[in-house]
């Protein structure tokens, strides 16, 4: 599946919904693989690993664990983070996923990918 996402031509466009977490997000067409559109609805959560997990690792000596892993995952479960360091194209509400979907095809409807010309693919083993 990855091979077929990095090698495909066509317009790629992805919604995040909810939770992409470290391979699982850039396995499922990111922007690193070759995502023409990355949008996500402001409940998604997209991070190396859950906020959770993460918050554990990082203040597991500090005396005030809960407190800080509430804050940490109050700042970094949103896809704001992801935006700003433009992993996400835009952050929309559900309600305007179909238009934007609808808006990008058309807008990479003329997209035109020249590759080398070859006769078959090799798949990374």
């Amino acid at each position: 599946m990855l091979y077929a996402y990095s090698e495909a031509t066509v317009p790629k466009v992805t919604v995040i919904t909810r939770k992409a977490y470290g391979g699982s997000y850039l396995a499922m067409c990111s922007r690193d693989l070759g995502a023409d559109q990355v949008m996500a609805w402001p409940t998604a959560e997209i991070a190396v690993m859950g906020p959770a997990g993460a918050a554990n690792i990082i203040f597991r000596r500090d005396p005030d664990v809960k407190q800080k892993t509430a804050e940490y995952i109050e700042e970094f479960a949103t896809p704001y983070k992801a935006a700003e360091r433009g992993y996400v194209d835009m952050v929309i509400e559900p309600s305007e996923t179909r238009p934007r979907i609808i808006t990008a095809l058309n807008m990479l409807a003329s997209k035109c990918e020249s590759r080398p010309a070859k006769k078959h693919g090799n798949v990374p083993l």
